[in-house]
Formats: structure tokens, C-alpha cells, sequence
């Protein structure tokens, strides 16, 4: 999952913290859904930016659960995965996406 990855953009997320989030944007509901139903049930979060549209750097978010609700709005329970650097800034039906190379930590020994 490096190409044409779903990018919300809203808010700061960080590996291993859990990121609630209310969707109800008609975008980011496509994009939620999609998420699922192509099984890979991850997308990348950042944060705005005025002149890009989005942060060059962000982390990928896991859904682990969501709950829908009879309007279209869901309430998804996700946790920060892995952090990225953005190579390529992209749209796709009204929702942003990018190519993304992932950041290797390095371990303190």
C-alpha cells in the first residue's frame, strides 16, 4: 500500500495511538468505505496545508472498527500504524490520495 493511497486530511496521528474519527463529509465517506470494501482497511492521515493541500509527511491509519449510521455518518475507530513522507500529491473522486514512501525508524539499542 504505497500508490494512490486515501489521504484524510484533518488532524496530527502518531504509530500505536488511536485516532477516533466522525465522518460525515460525502468524500471521506466514499473514501471509508472503499477502504473496506477493498479489504486493505487503511488510509493515510495528515495534516492541511495551505499551499499543497496537505502535509509532505503523514501516518497511516488502521481501521479497527466502524460503525455506520442510517444518514451515511460513521464514527471509525483507527490506530496509527506507520509514518510516511509523500511523493506525489493527488486527487481522486473529490478525496485526496498520494504515492508515499514509508519512514524506517531507527531502533535505539
Amino acid at each position: 500500500l504505497n500508490k494512490n493511497v486515501p489521504i484524510f486530511v484533518c488532524t496530527m496521528a502518531y504509530p500505536t495511538v488511536p485516532c477516533p474519527l466522525h465522518i460525515f463529509e460525502p468524500c471521506y465517506r466514499l473514501m471509508i468505505r472503499r477502504c473496506m470494501e477493498t479489504g486493505t482497511k487503511q488510509f493515510g492521515m495528515c495534516i492541511s496545508d495551505p499551499v499543497k493541500g496537505f502535509a509532505d509527511y503523514g501516518c497511516i491509519l488502521e481501521i479497527r472498527n466502524v460503525e455506520f449510521f442510517a444518514d451515511g455518518r460513521s464514527v471509525v475507530d483507527s490506530i496509527g500504524k506507520r509514518r510516511f513522507k509523500v511523493i506525489q500529491h493527488s486527487q481522486r473522486d473529490g478525496y485526496n490520495t498520494a504515492d508515499i514512501e514509508y519512514i524506517e525508524d531507527q531502533k535505539v539499542h
